[in-house]
């Protein structure tokens, strides 16, 4: 049985400066997975979109700019509130996402505690898979 930490929560969808849509999301994160993280967004389409990136990337991203590529993660403030925002870009375009940092911060330390920082490679199971795959060949 493999463990998850989910958190449903709303979002903002930045369309311009003082310009926003929220939009449901769903954080979602898996020990057998354990160094990726997942929103789900629940837009017009029948089904959600889906962004995976690294846990330590959003870790790093709710104290100070993070990710250089197509996720990018940065605290800042908007209206008065802490809040995390995430840059996505993809072939299809760019959007500019503000979650609540406090959030945000509740539901990572979940994953944290179900799978600490660093220990993440031994939930891989990639020592033990590799001991299988040798003693097989023998």
């Amino acid at each position: 049985m493999y463990s998850v930490v989910e958190r449903d929560l709303e979002i903002d969808l930045v369309l311009s400066p003082g310009h926003r849509v929220p939009v449901p999301a769903r954080l979602h994160y898996r020990a057998e997975d354990p160094y990726a993280v997942r929103i789900s967004f629940h837009v017009t389409s029948d089904e959600p979109v889906n962004w995976t990136f690294g846990r330590e990337l959003l870790t790093e991203g709710l104290r100070r700019a993070s990710g250089t590529g197509d996720v990018r993660v940065w605290p800042a403030r908007s209206g008065g509130r802490s809040v995390v925002c995430v840059g996505l870009t993809s072939p299809d375009g760019e959007a500019l996402l503000q979650a609540p940092a406090e959030e945000v911060a509740g539901w990572l330390a979940g994953t944290l505690r179900l799978v600490p920082l660093g220990a993440e490679r031994e939930r891989l199971g990639l020592d033990e898979g590799l001991r299988e795959l040798l003693a097989q060949g023998a």
